[in-house]
């Protein structure tokens, strides 16, 4: 699920995976850029996975990921609310780094696909987990 946003006037995507709750942001996106918006995205996404310590061939990503589509949403609520989430965090870090450009994306982004998540219906210790933990799942199942 792709949300919007903006900061300093810049137009940022924080895109998150509705399954995993694994989250890519993109910053200061152009309209010129969305014609190779497929090729950025993938980049992002593999250095974030290699980021998180998810040792991927971009090759295999790539493969997996296919052609992107953007297709409406799915008012998907729980990612919805994750997202909401995740953007109040960044706002609150914008007070220790000034400004989206300044801070370090990919630490910021491991820091949220590392904090505890409930996937699921249970509320046992044991039904917790994280972004990370869950694309591992996926990516090298």
């Amino acid at each position: 699920m792709l949300h919007y946003f903006t900061s300093t006037e810049k137009k940022c995507w924080l895109i998150t995976n509705g399954l995993t709750k694994y989250n890519v942001i993109l910053i200061a996106i152009k309209s010129s850029d969305l014609i190779k918006i497929e090729h950025i995205f993938k980049n992002a996404l593999f250095e974030q996975l290699m980021y998180d310590g998810i040792t991927i061939e971009f090759d295999k990503l790539d493969s997996i990921i296919g052609t992107l589509d953007v297709l409406p949403t799915d008012n998907d609520p729980s990612t919805t609310g994750f997202q909401n989430h995740y953007l109040e965090t960044l706002d609150w870090w914008k007070n220790e780094f000034g400004s989206l450009e300044n801070m370090p994306i990919n630490d910021l982004v491991n820091r949220l696909n590392s904090s505890p998540i409930l996937i699921g219906k249970g509320r046992k210790m044991s039904d917790y987990t994280d972004a990370i933990t869950e694309m591992k799942t996926i990516l090298l199942e």
